[in-house]
This record gives structure tokens, C-alpha cells and sequence, in this order.
């Protein structure tokens, strides 16, 4: 009897999967996706606009699609069993065709799809097996070639009136305006000024005080004026007054004024539990209470969902599928809750009937809600099976599912007017509430206990640490809790208030003016960007990871405080894009694009419609943008700053690194060198040709070896003949070369007010593990010729993940540091630079003095009799090498010493070390000394002319091994520019 092949994506699943499904199955995993479109060709057909997209097998994929299909052919059965999603549908259709011409004919191809794995479930999913669903792969297709669309069609034009490399994506884009347009509102805020009286009262003296926050005045409610809406409302801040003129008018009525009680109000205030976590609100709840980020978020879950071995249970997931906007529950789940609820806490806190919740009205509803899939799986009984972070958020999950199906929590509610007679009568206001029925609340009441005895058993530094991050994590709703104010509902919890009677007099203990201002919109951080997405409906659940990522790894955003800051490159991609292409770009249409896709999904609409109507506007405002998009390659803009060399006006440009000031006196042009010759035959016209190239101020120059020996500024016509014959003199008596250069002045500075301080301790983050996006592994930091990045440990593996995450070098660098030490060369100030390898000594004056100090050994070059210093290769490691290279070529792998051979008076030795000892070894020690490796296709090397030689000398013990580059402490991936390259 055959085996049954069952293909899913990751090792994980596979390995969880393969236990549930027993000996007659084979549980391989695809590793992501296993066709995609080609890199070096847009892959659509555009011509004949049928939108066809050409697929191939992804590169580094070729290996397993090979290794299923030999599987596929002996199998009895075979099952496609990636993700209930898009994305898992179109890898389910991909496999199908590569492995349908490989299988045994009339072998069944079917499709499996779980919302959960656990063995109940994936049993149920084999028993109820389909086809693949067109529909959904037609959906997931769309997607991918409208931003194959998009991407290679707009990129190209921000290469060339931008910079290379930069990228447009079509939802990217939009999520990046949002961020765009908040930060440009926050900069043209103008603050209001306003302010708050409170009153410190109490019912008699030495009764209990409280306060109360002055609300009006003769019944009619004070405000102050807060601009207006984007509709032109007129907006209004409540309970305050507008300047200290008018406060100090009512602080001289208050201050005679009698207190008494005017009306009590008693209500029961009901607060009702939320429902299961869809994905953006455990990603918003995730970042606001554990300080996740959306990244972060959904590792940890894929690795929940997958499967955790618990004890004798084996392999478990312990929740449902985690990418869903759904916030239903099976009715076998919500039975399973509520008998727990019943049984842990007793009938009172058990609704009579359950609670349902309804779904935002564009829901897919798909998966039911992120929850447990078996309840009895406590967290705090599995905690010790979890890491940390996978306890806290399975945690989160299991309560948020569990608290869905109890009782309100309610409170008595008190509000209390109070009047002020005076003059004129003003009206004051407190709201006081006291906890009655904690209901679903219970968790939190108990969280709340275990944090306090945490709290008081941390030390003081840890404690503020933990508080300063929870603050800075917190999303955009926690921010808004300064706003409230003791008349508030939301802040009245637990706010005690004493026995009051209406008509009761009371007494006036203190009265507190506040002066305060209005501030500006917050900036984003993830969690309320998703939120923001999510209301808009730009983007679905599956998409807002992969969203965020993106604008972080292409350098449009950064991360300072964990708030989500555009960068200057960010802010000029934004205003470009918007400008030349408003109607793709707006959110409203991108929102529309979201809604047709489901329809393509629930099969209403073809997909070739949608790209039909997408098309005709993107090419309308393609053609425009071509012609019509600004240069920001060749801007030049004036500015007020003056060049700290000449005074000169500077000129804000542009560069490989943004925008830079430049001084106006600079120019491109290149020296021009004057034969001797020539210049003796024929002076007019060789000082015609220089003319005819430079106008006036410029400079006469004989140099040795870029050095000028003679230099003089010369005015006019006759003072440049002169100064001509003078340095044709020096130059051919000593060997020099003539040169005329045009007077410019290269002064530079980086324009940092355009840029996120990267440097500030803001900047500083928590490191975090990285996941893999195929196999959901923790990534290691590897190696490469180009530098370090992260990579998925399966790397090498066969079949291999090739997954990996580029870690380059900071947009923006320390500004240089201005020594005391002169250049050599040129006299002028050296700087020490922060450049892609570490920092470095060059000389002020680059780029006409290229003077680099290096670490030299005091041993002359064997070939040329230069000087040798110590470099590095890109991989780290040192090496020994002639500083006139490439006009000399001499490098060795170990350090040179500057003794003489006493066997065969080699000018010499090396130092070599063999990990047990250090040796002191000649140079024609040709036995000792390790064979060179020539590289592939490089010609032999001719035999050494110089008689080999015996000398060693043993002068220690084998030195330490430079630290291994995997061994260095991981880069914190929200300080570097991050390209994530997943080429599984």
C-alpha cells in the first residue's frame, strides 16, 4: 500500500501535522510559496491587455519542487494543505500544477484546509477535502499583479528623478501618506492656550475632599475655540476658559464665593466584555499592553498556531488561525467556554444566553476569531511548555476569548453639580464610580493584583524601565487618557466620592488654575496605524504585517520611541507619487481596490474587469508622470545659509543620501593640464584654450603627486600668461606637472533638520528574535561577502529556506568629528568619519585630497618598497597589503616583521600562527607556511625565484581567534536599513 503525500508550507506544520496524521501519510512542507512571478521582467501581458501573468518556479525552489514531485509520483493521495487564505489557495493551486503531470493518472489532488491544528480538526479537514478554489487564487492573483504593476512601473521613474533602488507599492504608498500627512500636520500645528480651574472641596471641614472642574458659568457651558474640522466645523475644547485675563476674573470671584451642592445624579453604568481578538485588534492590544510590534506579533502567534509541544499531549496549536477580521466563535468553542466561565466563577458571572458579536459590515468573515482551541489549556498551566513571549500572548488570547462569553462588569455611577455663588453663579462638576460587579473584569482585577506584587518585588530602575516602555508603546487610544478630567465617565472608575445630600454646603479648600495648550495630532506607531488601515479599509489582515514591514525595510519610516517617523527620502517618495498619481493613491480608491478583490473572491466580479478599470486610470496617469514628474536628481534650491568657507550663498541639493547644502561657488569642471611644450611654441593659444574653459578668478598649479609646489590665483588675462611661464619653469626643472584650475569651492554640509535624529537615545530599541516569513524559525545573523544579515537557520539545510533579511548601514551618520591632527598631504583639519565598515581618519579636503590614515607596519613592501598597512576584507578578516595599490599588488595573510631572515637574509619574516602556538617564519618557508589558494580561472603563478628556506621560530603561545561575525551581538533592526529578500 502507497503513502498519502500532504503538502503544507512550513517544517512547523509539517512536523505538528505528521504526528495527528500517523504512518500512512507524508507530511512535506512547500516552504512558501513555490511560483512567483520573474524578477528581471514585469511577467503581465499588457499588449493584448489580458493581464496574464507568466510564473516561474521561484529561484532556490527548484530542489524541492523536484523533491514533491518524485513524492507525489509514488503517493496513492495527495493532499495541498498550506494556509485557509489567499495566499494558501494560490500555493495550493501552484503545487497542483507543477505535480499534476507527475502523478499516477486517476491519483486525487485535493484540498485541505483547517482553521486550527489540532487532531480533532485536521481529522474533520481530511474527512471534507475539495477542489482548489479558483475564485480565491483569481483574488490572490490580482493582488499580486496589480503590484507587480504598480511596483515596476513607478520605480523606475522615482530611479531616475530620485534616486536607484527606491521602490513604489500600491497599499504601501497610501499606508506611507497617512504617516506623511500626520507628520506634516504635527508640524504645522499651532497650539491653543487654555485653561482648567479645579476646586479641592469637602463636605464640612476635615470631611473627605474631592474635585471638582468648573464647567460653565449662569448655566451656559464654557469653551474655547479649536479651529475647524477637515469639513470647516468649527471644533471647541470644553470646560475652559481661553487666557489668564478671563481666569483671573473668575479666581477673584471664586475666592468669595459660597459652595453648595446643586443636583446628585445616581446611575448604574454598565461595561460590556469585547469580542474574540480579530488580527488588528491583537495587534493593536499586543503593542499597547505587551509592547509587541505587529512583526513580533505575528511570529509569536504563527508559532501558537503551528504547534507547541506540550508535555504528554505532544504537539498542540494552541490557536486558531491568527489572520482573520471575523469575531465569531464556533458554537463547539463558545459551549467550551462557557462551561469553563460556569464552572471556574460560579452562574452569576455566565449570561444567560451567549454573547454574539457583529463583524464590521466589509468583513470576509472567512475564520472564525483568533481564540484558544482548547480552553482547558490554562495558560498559566502551559506557561512552562512557552517562552515568554508566547506565554504573555497566548494569555491575551485566552482571556480576551474567555471574558467574550461573561457578564457586564457594572458600576454605581455618581455625578454631582456644584455651584459657586458669587457675583455671578459658576457651575462646577465631578463623576465618581465605584467598581459593583466586577464580571468580566475579573481577569483584569486579577492582573492587576499580580502586577502590584511584581511591581513591589522589582527594583526601582527596572520598574521605571518597564513603565517608560509600556508608556512609549502605548497606541493612539492611551494617549488620549490625558484628555480626561474629573467630569469624565471613562476616568471616574473607582474615583470614590463622599456622602453629599442636594442644597449641602461645602468648603472651598483650594482652587487650581491650569494653564495648559493644545497638542498636536500624536504620531503613528503600529498598533494605531493598523487601526487607522483597518477603518479606511486599506489592506486585510493578512496584509498589515507585510504593509508595516515594508515602508520600515524600503527607509521610507523609522522607529524613534516607538512612533512611526517618515524620513526624508519617505516624505519626498510620498509627495511625488501623490502629486503625479492622485487617483491611485488616494486612499478612497485603494479602500474601492479592496472591496472588488473580495468580489473577484466570492466570485461576482472577473478579475480581468478589475484590472481593466485599475488600468485605464494608472496608464492615463502614468504618461502624465513620465513628462510631467519633478527632478529631484538635479534640484537646486536657494537658501538664506552661507558657506562657512567663502560666505558664499549655499544651494540646497540633492543626493545619494537626500538633501545636502552646497556651496553656489562650486563647479564640475576639471583642472586642465598645460603641455610644456606646446605652451613654449604657442603661449596665446594655449592660454586661449583655457579661457575659452574657465572665466576668471583661477588658479596656476605645478603639482608633484596631486601636491602643488607652486600655486597662484591669478585675475585676468596678462596675470595668467606670467603666472604660466613662472610654473613652466619650476615644472620642468623639477619634473612637475602644470595645471590650471577654475576657482571653486567644494564646501558641503548635510542637511540633518530634514532627517530623524537616529542618534538620539529615542532612537534606541529593545532588540527583538526575527522570524522567518517562510518557515516561522527565530533567524540567525550569517556572513556574506556583502556584510552581515539575518538569515533563517535552515539556510543550508536541503532543502534549503532561503530566507534572509539585509542589514546595511544607517541612513543617516554620526556627523564627522573635526581633529586637531593635520592631513599630511594638504595640511588640512583630518576628520574622523563614520563609514560602512566602522569609523575611520580622511582628510577634510576630499575630494581633491584623498588621504586616508591607515594602520601601517614598519616593514617596506617586498615588491615596490612602499608602505604595507593592515586592511580588512568584506567578510572581517585581516590581511596585509601595499598602499599603492593597484599600481602594486603585494598582499600577504600574515603580519609582516620588519627582522632579517639569520638563514637566508630574507629583508623579513611573518608571523604565523597555527592555533596551537606563534611562530616567527620566513617568508621562503615554503613547507611551513600555508599554500596560497588561487582563485577559479586565475592563471598560475610562476614558480618563486628565491631559494627556499627552513627558518621558525617558535615566540608563544597560538593568539585568540578575532570574534566570529555570527557570535556578534545581533544589530538592532530598528537602527539599521533593513531589505528583506525572501528568496525561498
Amino acid at each position: 500500500m502507497g503513502k498519502n503525500l500532504v503538502i503544507v508550507e512550513s517544517p512547523a506544520k509539517a512536523k505538528t501535522i505528521g504526528k495527528y496524521l500517523g504512518s500512512d501519510y507524508v507530511v512535506e512542507a512547500s516552504i512558501g510559496h513555490i511560483m512567483d512571478l520573474p524578477k528581471n521582467d514585469i511577467g503581465v501581458e499588457l499588449k493584448r491587455r489580458t493581464f496574464e501573468p507568466t510564473l516561474i518556479v521561484s529561484p532556490g525552489k527548484e530542489k524541492i519542487v523536484d523533491r514533491l514531485k518524485k513524492l507525489a509520483a509514488k503517493s496513492d493521495a495527495v493532499f495541498l494543505a498550506p494556509d485557509p487564505d489567499r495566499e494558501g489557495e494560490a500555493i495550493a493551486a501552484h503545487l497542483k500544477f507543477q505535480l499534476l503531470p507527475a502523478v499516477k493518472k486517476g491519483t486525487p489532488v485535493r484540498r485541505v484546509t483547517f482553521n486550527e491544528i489540532t487532531k480533532k480538526a485536521v481529522k474533520e479537514a481530511f474527512d471534507h477535502t475539495r477542489d482548489v478554489d479558483e475564485d480565491l487564487v483569481d483574488a490572490q492573483q490580482t493582488r499580486r499583479v496589480l503590484d507587480r504593476l504598480v511596483g515596476y512601473q513607478i520605480s523606475p521613474l522615482l530611479w531616475d528623478k530620485v534616486r536607484r533602488g527606491l521602490s513604489a507599492g500600491r497599499v504601501q504608498t497610501v499606508a506611507l501618506r497617512l504617516i506623511v500627512e500626520r507628520e506634516r500636520e504635527i508640524n504645522a500645528f499651532k497650539p491653543v492656550e487654555y485653561w482648567n480651574i479645579d476646586a479641592v472641596l469637602a463636605p464640612g471641614k476635615g470631611g473627605q475632599e474631592f474635585t471638582a472642574r468648573m464647567v460653565g458659568v449662569k448655566g451656559q457651558s464654557i469653551r474655547v475655540a479649536n479651529g475647524v474640522d477637515a469639513d470647516g466645523k468649527e471644533l471647541f475644547l470644553a470646560n475652559a476658559l481661553p487666557d489668564k485675563e478671563a481666569v483671573d476674573e473668575v479666581m477673584s470671584q471664586l475666592e468669595k464665593a459660597k459652595w453648595r451642592v446643586r443636583s446628585i445624579e445616581k446611575r448604574e453604568r454598565k461595561q460590556n466584555p469585547k469580542a474574540p481578538f480579530t488580527t488588528s485588534q491583537l495587534q493593536q492590544q499586543a503593542a499597547g499592553r505587551l509592547g509587541f510590534n505587529v512583526r513580533r506579533t505575528m511570529g509569536v502567534a504563527q508559532r501558537l498556531y503551528e504547534g507547541i509541544e506540550i508535555g504528554k499531549e505532544g504537539t498542540v496549536g494552541l490557536i486558531t488561525y491568527m489572520r482573520t477580521d471575523s469575531t465569531r466563535m464556533s458554537p463547539d468553542a463558545v459551549k467550551e467556554v462557557r462551561a469553563y466561565v460556569k464552572q471556574k466563577f460560579g452562574e452569576k458571572y455566565l449570561p444567560a444566553t451567549e454573547n454574539v458579536y457583529k463583524s464590521k459590515k466589509d468583513a470576509q468573515d472567512a475564520h472564525e476569531a483568533i481564540r484558544p482551541t482548547n480552553i482547558s489549556f490554562v495558560p498559566d498551566e502551559v506557561r512552562k511548555y512557552l517562552s515568554d513571549e508566547q506565554y504573555r500572548l497566548y494569555k491575551l488570547i485566552w482571556e480576551r476569548a474567555v471574558t467574550s462569553q461573561m457578564m457586564p462588569a457594572l458600576f454605581d455611577q455618581t455625578t454631582v453639580d456644584i455651584e459657586a455663588k458669587a457675583d455671578v453663579s459658576y457651575d462646577f462638576r465631578t463623576t465618581g464610580s465605584v467598581l459593583k460587579f466586577d464580571g468580566f473584569l475579573r481577569f483584569e482585577e486579577e492582573t492587576k493584583k499580580a502586577k502590584a506584587n511584581r511591581d513591589a518585588k522589582a527594583s526601582a530602575d527596572a520598574a521605571a524601565s518597564e513603565k517608560k516602555i509600556a508608556a512609549a508603546s502605548a497606541d493612539a487610544d492611551s494617549e488620549a487618557e490625558a484628555a480626561k478630567d474629573a467630569t469624565s465617565e471613562e476616568s471616574s472608575s473607582d474615583r470614590r466620592l463622599p456622602e453629599l445630600k442636594d442644597g449641602q454646603a461645602l468648603e472651598c479648600n483650594k482652587i487650581d488654575p491650569q494653564q495648559k495648550f493644545t497638542q498636536p495630532p500624536p504620531r503613528f506607531n503600529e498598533a494605531s496605524l493598523v487601526k487607522t488601515l483597518e477603518e479606511k479599509g486599506i489592506g486585510r489582515p493578512s496584509t498589515y504585517a507585510s504593509i508595516i514591514n515594508t515602508i520600515q525595510e524600503r527607509d521610507y519610516v523609522k522607529k524613534l520611541a516607538q512612533k512611526l517617523v517618515p524620513t526624508e527620502i519617505g516624505m519626498v517618495v510620498t509627495e511625488l507619487l501623490v502629486k503625479n498619481f492622485p487617483y491611485i493613491f488616494e486612499t478612497g480608491y485603494t479602500a474601492q481596490l479592496e472591496g472588488e478583490l473580495d468580489s473577484v473572491e466570492a466570485g461576482t466580479e472577473k478579475w480581468t474587469d478589475l484590472l481593466n478599470g485599475f488600468y485605464g486610470h494608472f496608464e492615463k496617469e502614468l504618461k502624465v508622470a513620465e513628462t510631467q514628474m519633478e527632478d529631484i536628481k538635479r534640484m537646486e534650491q536657494e537658501t538664506d545659509e552661507v558657506c562657512d568657507k567663502c560666505g558664499a550663498p549655499l544651494i540646497l541639493k540633492w543626493g545619494k543620501f537626500g538633501s545636502f547644502y552646497s556651496c553656489s561657488n562650486f563647479t564640475k569642471l576639471k583642472p586642465i593640464t598645460v603641455a610644456l611644450g606646446p605652451l613654449k611654441k604657442d603661449p596665446k593659444a594655449a592660454t586661449k584654450k583655457v579661457l575659452d574653459t574657465f572665466n576668471f578668478p583661477m588658479h596656476v598649479k605645478a603639482l608633484n603627486d596631486e601636491m602643488p609646489e607652486f600655486n597662484e590665483e591669478v585675475a585676468d588675462k596678462a596675470s595668467l600668461l606670467e603666472a604660466l611661464q613662472r610654473a613652466a619653469v619650476k615644472a620642468k626643472a623639477e619634473g612637475l606637472k602644470l595645471v590650471v584650475e577654475p576657482d571653486t569651492c567644494d564646501f558641503t554640509k548635510e542637511n540633518f533638520a530634514a532627517k530623524p535624529d537616529l542618534n538620539s537615545p529615542e532612537a534606541d530599541g529593545e532588540q527583538e528574535d526575527e522570524f522567518c516569513d517562510n518557515c516561522g524559525r527565530v533567524m540567525v545573523l550569517r556572513n556574506g561577502p556583502w556584510g552581515p544579515f539575518m538569515a533563517c537557520p535552515g539556510y543550508n539545510e536541503d532543502p534549503p529556506c532561503k530566507t534572509i533579511r539585509k542589514l546595511t548601514q544607517k541612513v543617516q551618520t554620526k556627523p564627522p568629528v573635526v581633529l586637531e591632527e593635520p592631513c599630511p598631504k594638504c595640511g588640512k583639519p583630518l576628520l574622523q568619519r563614520d563609514g560602512q565598515y566602522g569609523e575611520f581618519i580622511a582628510c577634510s579636503g576630499y575630494p581633491k585630497c584623498k588621504y586616508v590614515k591607515q594602520d601601517l607596519l614598519d616593514v617596506p613592501c617586498p615588491k615596490c618598497g612602499g608602505e604595507v598597512a593592515v586592511r580588512k576584507t568584506k567578510r572581517n578578516t585581516t590581511f596585509y597589503g601595499c598602499t599603492r595599490y593597484p599600481k602594486c599588488d603585494f598582499t600577504s595573510n600574515q603580519k609582516l616583521v620588519n627582522e632579517t631572515c639569520p638563514k637566508c637574509d630574507s629583508a623579513y619574516l611573518v608571523e604565523y600562527d597555527d592555533g596551537e602556538a606563534t611562530y616567527l617564519v620566513c617568508p621562503n618557508n615554503r613547507e611551513f607556511l600555508p599554500k596560497r589558494r588561487v582563485k577559479k580561472g586565475a592563471p598560475e603563478e610562476a614558480a618563486p625565484t628565491t631559494p627556499e628556506c627552513s627558518f621558525e621560530k617558535k615566540i608563544g603561545p597560538s593568539k585568540p581567534k578575532e570574534e566570529a561575525v555570527e557570535e556578534r551581538v545581533k544589530p538592532d533592526p530598528e537602527k539599521t536599513r533593513t531589505l528583506v529578500e525572501a528568496l525561498a
